[in-house]
């Protein structure tokens, strides 16, 4: 029996009616809508193809999604100069950081299995993933930016390029956008009527 899931569209949907306001509507769509990046803005093509190798192991696949552009999002992001207004004081600003990082990501593979990141296995990458999380990666670059910080930071926004997206939000079944009517069922297991349902079979229907 297949796991359940929720039908294709029933998240998407609320993003047309009253219960999502006109300003997190426009967002949202505008995320819809932004193409793939061909070019990065702030990456070279190099350093861009091992950041996408790098989120492709950190974020899951989500059925039914071809793409989700979260490397796109990270050098949007740091093209444009948006933080998040904090960071760690162990941690450069995060137009050094990165770079750096994957630097540093490509230090520990050739050190690790004597070839750059993008030219591993997804196993191998796995493993210098793990070990620059777990702060004894191999390389020079992680003797002045600590490698368990960069890689939590790394993580953070793959995770939140990744779920900033409506189509992942719909594959979980989110409707946290939709708050225009403020929330009544708050107990547990508690659904309000818009929230979609997951199903267990291939109908797909709107809650």
């Amino acid at each position: 029996m297949a796991a359940p899931s929720y039908p294709a569209g029933t998240v998407l949907a609320l993003l047309e009616t009253a219960s999502v306001t006109p300003p997190t509507r426009r967002a949202l769509q505008a995320r819809l809508a932004q193409p793939v990046t061909v070019a990065p803005r702030f990456f070279d093509r190099s350093s861009f193809a091992m950041l996408s190798a790098i989120c492709a192991r950190l974020t899951p696949p989500i059925e039914g999604v071809q793409w989700l552009d979260i490397a796109g999002t990270i050098d949007r992001t740091l093209a444009d100069g948006i933080g998040d207004g904090w960071r760690y004081d162990a941690m450069p600003p995060d137009a050094l950081a990165y770079p750096q990082g994957l630097q540093g990501m490509d230090q520990s593979a050739c050190a690790l299995f004597g070839a750059p990141f993008c030219q591993l296995e997804a196993g191998q990458q796995d493993s210098v993933l793990r070990a620059v999380q777990a702060g004894n990666a191999p390389g020079s670059v992680w003797q002045t930016l600590p490698a368990a910080r960069f890689f939590e930071d790394l993580l953070a926004a793959a995770v939140q390029a990744c779920y900033a997206h409506p189509l992942a939000q719909e594959s979980i079944g989110y409707a946290g956008m939709a708050d225009a009517p403020g929330w009544q069922a708050i107990g547990l297991d508690e659904l309000e009527a818009r929230e979609p349902r997951p199903v267990s079979s291939n109908k797909s229907r709107i809650a």
